[in-house]
Order: structure tokens, then sequence, then C-alpha cells
């Protein structure tokens, strides 16, 4: 699955699929320091009482968040999205639904942080509409490394805790089936991680348990 230019609803895959892919990052990325870093300093791939999060510290940030009922929201923006900046102004929350975290949104967007808004109800993905020429929403280059599943291997691969291409495949399938255990996750990052201690073992099974991926959310 690809993401058009700007990005489609139909685009992204079932709220549960992305995320598992994007779970199985921050699973794979917690760590002690991590969750000693406050959120607004945070960077990286981490999942807690919100939601998923992903936030690279310069070009791209995003918010995946369960609301309930199989509800969810993804937000966030990538450098590449022209939407704020479009003339006459795009309403990013035009039609949305009333279960929104608008408090939250209505935030970003005072602030000039926001690139896009994509919301899941009743089996489909929507959004606002988009003008006739927009060039670009930053949904490719911010959700396509989960969206695209090669992506998300490669993802997996060329991390700090790099994982070799057979366990990732391994964990991936897992965790799109949410059947991922904690000893399959703690016996390839004991065998991959180069700095992996007991405080950071700690932390992946929380972010394991937070995740749902093994059948427990």
């Amino acid at each position: 699955m690809e993401i058009e230019r700007p990005g489609r609803p139909e685009d992204l895959p079932a709220p549960e699929l992305l995320w598992a892919r994007w779970a199985l990052a921050a699973v794979l990325e917690a760590g002690e320091e991590g969750e000693r870093t406050p959120r607004v300093h945070r960077t990286g791939t981490w999942i807690d009482e919100e939601g998923l999060h992903l936030d690279d510290c310069g070009c791209t940030w995003w918010t995946l968040a369960p609301m309930g009922r199989g509800r969810y929201v993804l937000y966030g923006e990538d450098e590449s999205s022209a939407v704020k900046w479009h003339e006459p102004a795009i309403d990013m929350l035009a039609q949305a639904p009333d279960w929104l975290p608008f408090e939250r949104l209505r935030g970003l967007l005072e602030g000039w942080e926001l690139g896009c808004v994509y919301w899941y109800e009743d089996g489909a993905w929507a959004r606002a509409p988009y003008p006739e020429g927009l060039a670009d929403d930053g949904l490719d280059c911010g959700m396509s490394r989960f969206v695209v599943r090669e992506k998300a291997l490669d993802l997996m691969v060329h991390a700090d805790r790099g994982v070799p291409r057979e366990h990732a495949e391994r964990l991936l399938a897992a965790a799109e089936a949410h059947r991922l255990s904690a000893p399959e996750i703690e016996a390839v990052l004991a065998d991959c991680a180069d700095e992996y201690t007991a405080a950071d073992r700690e932390a992946v099974l929380r972010a394991l348990e937070r995740s749902g991926l093994s059948g427990s959310r």
C-alpha cells in the first residue's frame, strides 16, 4: 500500500494494523532514559497513556490515539505539508466528528504546529476536504514507514536496536496478529541490543503491556 500526495483516507490501513506496526517500533525502542524524558523533549517512537507517538526532533511528529468504541485519531505534521500555509486557509477540522480531542488539536492549530488530521470510525478513515491543487499534506513522508510493510521492516532492521531481518519478519507477523510474547521480544533484544539494562527490560515490558500486542489490550 502506498500513500498519495496529498494523502487520501483510503491510503491508510485498518487502524489496528497501523497500531501494531507503530507499537512494535515503540516496544523495541523503549528504555529507561526515554521514560524519564518529559514528553515535550522526547524524540523517537514511544507509547504512553495517550497513544502512540513519533517525533524526529525536526522534520516530522505524529500521534495515533484510540478514542474508544473502535475510533481513532491520527494527527501530526511533516515539513512536506502544504496544508497550514495554504491560502485561503484550510480548516483541518471541517466535518470532524464531535469525539475528537478538540482542545488538544485547537491548541496545536493556534501554535501553527499541526499539518493534518485523520479520524477513523464505522470502518473508514476520513479527513477534512482539501482544495484542488494542494501538493501534499505530509501523510506520505510521516506515515509510510508504518503503512508500507517493507518500510516497517526496514525501520526495525536499521533502528538503534536493529534486529536481523528474519527476526524482524517474525516479530512483525506476531505483532500484526496480536500474539507477540514478552519472552520473544526479550530474546531478540538480549541477542541484538548492544546496551540493554535491567531497567530497559522493564521499560520494554511495560510498553508491550500498554500496546496490547500480546492480546492484553
